[in-house]
């Protein structure tokens, strides 16, 4: 890029519908109010219905006349996400955006009501069903794009088919790496399976770098945040506005390139300007990539560009 991305560069989004999950807080709220100064309408899928009325509110502070809608969704739950796009497509013609951003990070081992690990249910599965679910409405709008919102962490990954839910031993952070080079694999498989189809919905991965979000308030991340952040933080950590810059470019921008992954441009792609992003060589695995989609299909019973 000739200089720098910023948020000015977004183009107008009027009569543009967005889906955001996780839309609350962090990442999430900050693309919800990017897109909701450009003139979207936005979609904010929560969890918790009050944390997304307070979200709402100080959107309006700001802008009034926000184009802005709660739809309750659990993305864990895959009943929750069947539901949510049920609701969707009785309500919509079309989708022009959908940013996969929920997430949790470095968690002590839990099942979900479907038996997944929490982490790769939150990260991973319950969007790969929920972008198969609201595939219909996507392929509906002349442009749509899919962001899945990945990290650096997936640099550091594997993704154990033996032992994806963690019953064979359980770390916290390698499974939270892992649900993230999912949401990478995903993301490249995803835009490969469309452009196969010949469909103009394309899939553009994006990661923030180090933002200082709420996943910081989580048990396994809590000792990063009180000890390393207060000393380092200027050095190697951005604030949520800066770190939603490359989801907000790889959903808006006209040279995102389809299949593309964007993160910032500094040391690690910790922090910085937005610029393509390092895509390690487990994550260009296409024969892992594919059978991750298979086991996906498998797991939440969300078939989809299977051809």
């Amino acid at each position: 890029m000739d200089k720098p991305w910023q948020m000015q560069h977004m183009p107008d989004q009027s009569g543009r519908v967005a889906i955001i999950t996780g839309a609350n807080i962090g990442l999430g709220y900050e693309a919800a109010l990017a897109l909701a100064r450009c003139k979207a309408k936005v979609i904010l899928a929560c969890r918790s219905v009050p944390k997304a009325e307070a979200a709402v509110q100080r959107i309006r502070l700001e802008l009034p006349e926000a184009d802005l809608q709660i739809v309750p969704l659990d993305i864990s739950d895959i009943d929750s996400v069947r539901a949510f796009a049920k609701r969707l497509r009785g309500s919509l013609t079309r989708l022009d955006l959908l940013i996969n951003n929920a997430g949790v990070m470095a968690i002590p081992r839990q099942l979900t009501r479907d038996g997944f690990e929490m982490q790769l249910a939150t990260n991973h599965l319950g969007h790969f069903a929920l972008t198969g679910l609201l595939l219909p409405l996507l392929q509906a709008a002349p442009a749509a794009r899919v962001v899945p919102v990945s990290s650096i962490a997936a640099r550091h990954a594997t993704i154990t088919f033996d032992n994806l839910m963690g019953e064979r031993g359980y770390q916290a952070w390698k499974a939270y790496n892992q649900s993230k080079l999912a949401n990478l694999m995903f993301g490249l498989e995803l835009q490969r399976r469309l452009a196969r189809a010949g469909s103009t919905t394309t899939a553009v991965i994006a990661h923030p770098g180090s933002a200082t979000t709420n996943l910081f308030a989580t048990p396994g991340a809590r000792l990063v945040k009180q000890v390393l952040i207060p000393i380092v933080a200027s050095r190697l950590f951005h604030a949520p506005d800066r770190g939603v810059l490359p989801i907000l470019f790889a959903a808006t921008a006209p040279q995102a390139h389809p299949g593309g992954y964007y993160g910032p441009d500094g040391f690690q792609e910790l922090k910085g300007d937005v610029a393509a992003a390092y895509v390690p060589k487990a994550a260009r695995d296409k024969p892992a990539a594919a059978r991750l989609w298979k086991v996906s299909e498998s797991l939440t019973g969300v078939d989809y560009l299977s051809g």
